[in-house]
């Protein structure tokens, strides 16, 4: 394993192999996190040490170590990430912290610049995490992007959604039958053994709805998450429902999700079925979820949202493997500064057309537009030009420039996994 000595701090980063000291780790996340700070596993520390081998395997932590010790880690898992229905590698970085007494010594910025290198050697386009702290994740080139949203409501109020004021599934719905088809659809409790259908189901989903945002994970880690007692989950052939029951009378949707009107209302009639013992329900969606659009009184509140962090990796991978609306048309010089990675920086043409983008390099241009990596991750997670100007973001180009950058981009964008 390659060792980086760190000339300022005297750490030495290196990836974290089957053979070091595991409690060591462990023990790093007590003392960096607190124990109430890692969320609560009911599986316990077996689960947790199942994904910590999971991802050693992967060859996916790294660690500072002074002196012998370990005194900071991050690691990443493999995902795939959804942007406007078409989905790439994305590494979504988490776990990274720093021992107490070896915080301010830039030993955490040091070691999550030799992850955002490896994560780039590794062919990732794209990194997201979710920050407790923002200044050593933008020093690098991450910026805020979406959010997770988590909503609430009384359960009674599912107990009679509002009658659709068209018929199901006519054309120019998500329906893959055809007009008129109605039929119920075959719902079953969801298995580890249907890790890779509920996988391709929810992408299918993403796809169809042109979703910015949302991730998927690998077949092994879906299948312990099933595996879950706790968790009950259903299966259907467009659409997946995974939920919990938390104290005080509550059941927490982790996943609700579908491509069809009559699913998504059978989805949500699962969990109307608990109303006469479930007070509240709360849920992890999407901020344009139908269940807003579906109750009869508006008891659908938003009780919280975590934003999270987008990094461009590989600018130009990103915009080739990125959707757009097919309606976009746009060509344009865009002058990109990243200190962190030179391959991203320079003057680019970007162009969109037919839902498909393109970066390639530009020899010159008369006042391109001039943007950070950070804004053009904003930029590519929905942020207005308007916002990225005045938050001083970007600057240059033209008004014209900046309603074709908005509706190619435009858009909320948010995720429903927390990592």
């Amino acid at each position: 394993m390659a060792t980086h000595l760190t000339p300022r701090t005297g750490a030495d980063i290196r990836e974290i192999g089957p053979d070091d000291d595991l409690a060591a780790l462990a023990d790093l996340a007590h003392r960096a996190f607190g124990p109430g700070a890692v969320p609560h596993d009911p599986a316990g520390p077996a689960r947790q040490r199942a994904r910590t081998d999971q991802a050693i395997a992967g060859h996916r932590v790294f660690g500072a170590f002074a002196g012998g010790q370990l005194v900071a880690s991050a690691r990443w898992h493999d995902m795939r990430q959804w942007w406007h229905g078409r989905s790439m590698p994305m590494a979504g970085v988490a776990a990274v912290m720093v021992a107490p007494e070896h915080r301010g010594q830039g030993v955490g910025r040091t070691l999550m610049t030799e992850v955002l290198a490896e994560i780039g050697r590794r062919g990732y386009p794209v990194s997201v995490l979710y920050p407790a702290t923002t200044p050593i994740y933008r020093s690098l080139g991450w910026e805020l992007g979406g959010g997770d949203y988590r909503i609430s409501l009384p359960a009674r109020t599912l107990r009679s959604l509002i009658v659709p004021d068209i018929s199901r599934n006519t054309a120019g719905t998500l329906a893959d039958g055809p007009a008129g088809h109605e039929h119920a659809a075959p719902f079953a409790r969801a298995t580890p053994g249907d890790a890779d259908r509920v996988i391709e189901v929810v992408g299918r989903v993403h796809e169809l709805g042109r979703h910015c945002g949302p991730n998927t994970r690998d077949t092994e880690s879906v299948a312990a998450w099933l595996d879950d007692p706790e968790l009950f989950s259903y299966l259907a052939p467009d659409g997946f429902l995974a939920y919990r029951w938390r104290p005080g009378d509550e059941i927490h949707i982790e996943r609700i999700i579908a491509a069809t009107e009559r699913t998504v209302r059978e989805l949500w009639s699962i969990v109307a079925s608990h109303s006469s013992i479930a007070d509240t329900v709360t849920a992890r969606v999407g901020p344009g979820d139908p269940v807003f659009w579906l109750t009869r009184e508006p008891d659908t509140r938003l009780t919280y949202r975590d934003m999270w962090m987008l990094r461009l990796v590989d600018v130009a991978g990103a915009i080739a493997a990125r959707g757009f609306p097919a309606s976009a048309q746009l060509s344009l010089p865009l002058y990109i500064q990243d200190e962190a990675r030179a391959d991203n920086a320079g003057l680019w043409e970007l162009s969109v057309t037919g839902g498909r983008g393109t970066l390639v390099r530009h020899p010159e241009a008369t006042r391109p537009l001039t943007i950070g990596v950070r804004g053009l991750a904003a930029l590519y997670s929905g942020t207005p030009m308007a916002s990225l100007r005045l938050a001083g973001l970007a600057t240059g180009g033209d008004p014209v420039a900046d309603s074709e950058l908005d509706g190619a981009f435009g858009g909320a964008s948010y995720l429903l996994d927390n990592f």
